[in-house]
Order: structure tokens, then C-alpha cells, then sequence
């Protein structure tokens, strides 16, 4: 087999954001572990908060690319917290809506802490120059174009969702 160093050096690099994956979900699993919220949970408080309306069930297993059954679970546990509740929609009372509680305000505000504090742990070894480049650079991993989004979709290393 032939040696290639840009096939070693891809498979590096590949090696280095799996690493950096699993240092990511750690740190926010150690970071909101005492909120008593899973990240599954925080996402679909997240997923909750931003959306236009009170989402349906089968919205959010769209959303989050899992199957009905998985939301109906977190949406139970969230539930019995306190932190969510169903809500039949006004227009249909076959449709059932999920709706932040006063509790899942609160609680997405220390999650958002929680993310925060882990985020700049993790990132505390880059200057501003530095993350805004990884950024960029993400970014375009992920496919977008910081010169044509602007800020808003993340290219400026600072917003970003959640």
C-alpha cells in the first residue's frame, strides 16, 4: 500500500474533532449535571424556546431526527419537572403543543450559564482572533459562507444558538 501523507493528515484531523467532540459533550454534561438535565432534555428545551409556536410532538422528533417515541419520553420526564407541559392547540384539540413552563424559562436560563461556562473552559487557550477564525472555519465545514450569512449565522465566533 502506498503511503499518502494527505490521507494521514485528513485522517488527523479527523481524529482531532472526534477528540474535541468528546471534550465538548463532556463539558456539558459535567456543567449540567446539576441542573438535573440531561443534554437531550436541553435540547429539546432549547428546541421548545425557539420555535415561532408551541411545537407539536411529531414537530420536534422531526426537529431532532428521532423517532416519536424518544420525544414522548423526554417530553415525560420534562413534564413530570415541571418544566414543560402538553397544551392542546386552539385551533385543533386533536393536536397536542408542548409549552415552556415558568420552570423550563428558568431552567433554560441556568442551562444557557451552564453552556456558556463550558464553551469558554473549553475554549479559554484561543484569543477573540482565534475563536473567530474557528469560527469561520467551522462554518464552513458545516456549509455555510460567513461572507454571504453575515453574523448571524455564526461566523463571528460569538453567536451561536442555545
Amino acid at each position: 500500500m502506498v503511503h499518502h501523507p494527505a490521507d494521514e493528515s485528513a485522517t488527523d484531523l479527523a481524529d482531532q474533532l472526534l477528540r474535541l467532540t468528546r471534550r465538548i459533550n463532556h463539558a456539558h454534561r459535567r456543567n449540567l449535571a446539576p441542573l438535573g438535565v440531561t443534554p437531550a432534555q436541553g435540547r429539546m428545551l432549547r428546541m421548545v424556546a425557539h420555535s415561532a409556536e408551541p411545537p407539536r410532538m411529531a414537530d420536534l422528533a422531526e426537529r431532532l431526527g428521532v423517532v416519536p417515541r424518544q420525544v414522548t419520553s423526554l417530553v415525560d420526564a420534562l413534564e413530570e419537572r415541571g418544566l414543560v407541559r402538553r397544551a392542546p392547540d386552539t385551533a385543533n384539540r386533536r393536536v397536542t403543543r408542548i409549552r415552556l413552563t415558568e420552570g423550563g424559562t428558568e431552567a433554560l436560563i441556568a442551562l444557557r450559564r451552564a453552556r456558556r461556562t463550558a464553551t469558554e473552559e473549553l475554549l479559554a487557550p484561543l484569543s477573540a482572533p482565534q475563536r473567530d477564525e474557528l469560527s469561520r472555519l467551522l462554518s464552513l465545514l458545516n456549509g455555510h459562507d460567513c461572507r454571504h450569512d453575515g453574523p448571524h449565522h455564526g461566523c463571528d465566533g460569538h453567536r451561536h444558538g442555545g
